[in-house]
């Protein structure tokens, strides 16, 4: 490992009716000077210094991803435990504080912090990003359901509504590219064309088959990004021609793409288990993206679906948010992942300061030390200079992730609602395995 290294910034601490107004050591990431800039450009720069300002209510927004088993009122006092005494505002106060605000600031601070991080690493030159999408709980009301709907499924129906969030990450740092969500009704692939502008030239998208049909192909491939992804077994493209490693260039729609089939084997002392992958991609030259290699790559798929887990799990605890009007959840919602960017670009700061990658660097570690460092109001100085790692980072580089193992059961239902509908007998045990690929030659 790396000697560690010291890189600084200048932070200026808030005072008065601003004071509450920070993240900890994380208000680095997000400097007052961001915050009023993005507040400036939306319009919602306060005329008067009211109990809450503005720049005060976006960083309890932000606070309360941290705490989302707590409300607003508690989040306030973990904002201020720090501070010293001062006026606690009632519940009234804070939800007019956030209802004045809106969405708007949340959403371009989001724009403002998006992207891959300086740590995020390339394949062969390319950015290698994942999209798709999953569903969070919303609180039960009427206007919920009206705006979001319930999920239903074999003979029951949903107890929560359900916000259908579909997002475009950079598979190296798990950092956020873009997010949008809609209605449960609305179809991944319906909500993913407006995340396709992020994308371009340079770039390498991977998805399940979930968005595999001839129209999300093109649009996607229109951005000049290249593409590898799963298409369904029953699809039977017309070749144009075999090439000489085994695979082929096929039609599908208006795209000429290479197909790649193979066979995954995993072997274990409790089995073997064998699977086909049929992969479509826009990398057409056999000698410059070996088939081998791509297989291999698209595992990194997944890193998507462990976003996922670190947002409705690490952060917010398989809790239920807690907005009861869909105004309010949008504006949750952006700030949740405002902070969860936060804590990737935590993330990637540290890791560029040591041998550290930004997956082996424990997601729950930095939660529990932003935590401390808020409910402390560590890291706000005046006049100082702050290690670029801080104690965040000091921590993460400390305590690295042990190497992944290799993934060996199929996703299945751990909890399920009722205990007559547990999917049969299912193997917990982990095991040391071994992967075996075997291209399917179809020449």
């Amino acid at each position: 490992m790396s000697s560690h290294t010291a890189i600084t910034r200048i932070i200026g601490a808030a005072g008065g009716a601003f004071a509450p107004g920070h993240l900890g050591e994380l208000t680095r990431i997000v400097p007052f000077e961001m915050v009023d800039a993005v507040l400036a450009e939306c319009g919602k720069t306060q005329h008067r210094t009211r109990l809450i300002p503005a720049r005060v209510t976006v960083y309890l927004l932000l606070a309360g991803g941290l705490f989302a088993h707590l409300g607003w009122g508690l989040v306030w006092d973990k904002l201020t435990a720090g501070l010293g005494p001062g006026p606690r505002p009632s519940g009234s106060a804070l939800y007019y504080a956030r209802k004045r605000l809106g969405t708007a600031p949340l959403r371009a601070l989001f724009g403002h912090l998006a992207g891959p991080g300086a740590a995020a690493a390339r394949w062969r030159g390319l950015l290698v990003c994942a999209i798709d999408g999953t569903g969070i709980d919303v609180p039960d009301t009427d206007a919920n359901r009206e705006r979001f709907g319930l999920h239903s499924g074999g003979h029951a129906r949903a107890g929560y509504p359900q916000i259908r969030l579909v997002a475009l990450v950079a598979a190296g740092t798990r950092a956020l590219l873009g997010a949008v969500w809609g209605a449960t009704a609305d179809t991944e692939q319906h909500l993913a064309r407006s995340l396709l502008e992020r994308l371009r030239a340079g770039c390498l998208l991977l998805a399940d088959r979930g968005f595999a049909s001839a129209d999300f192909l093109a649009r996607a491939a229109a951005t000049e990004a290249d593409l590898l992804i799963r298409i369904p077994a029953h699809w039977r493209p017309r070749t144009l021609q075999h090439l000489g490693d085994g695979t082929r260039l096929v039609r599908i729609g208006r795209l000429r793409l290479r197909l790649i089939e193979a066979e995954i084997t995993i072997n274990t002392t409790g089995g073997t288990r064998t699977g086909a992958y049929r992969l479509a991609t826009t990398l057409t030259d056999p000698t410059a993206h070996p088939a081998l290699d791509l297989i291999e790559l698209y595992h990194q798929r997944w890193e998507i679906e462990t976003v996922y887990a670190e947002l409705k799990s690490s952060l917010l605890g398989r809790t239920v948010l807690r907005a009861t009007d869909p105004a309010g959840l949008d504006q949750e919602l952006w700030s949740l992942l405002v902070l969860y960017q936060v804590l990737r670009c935590a993330i990637d700061d540290a890791c560029t300061t040591a041998d550290l990658t930004p997956l082996s660097a424990s997601f729950k570690l930095a939660i529990e030390c932003a935590r401390d460092q808020l409910i402390q109001a560590a890291g706000i100085v005046d006049d100082e200079q702050i290690d670029l790692a801080g104690r965040i980072g000091t921590e993460l580089i400390a305590r690295p992730l042990p190497a992944r193992r290799l993934r060996t059961a199929p996703r299945a239902i751990k909890r399920a609602i009722s205990k007559h509908r547990a999917k049969g007998q299912i193997n917990r045990r982990t095991y040391k395995a071994t992967l075996e690929i075997a291209l399917i030659d179809t020449r």
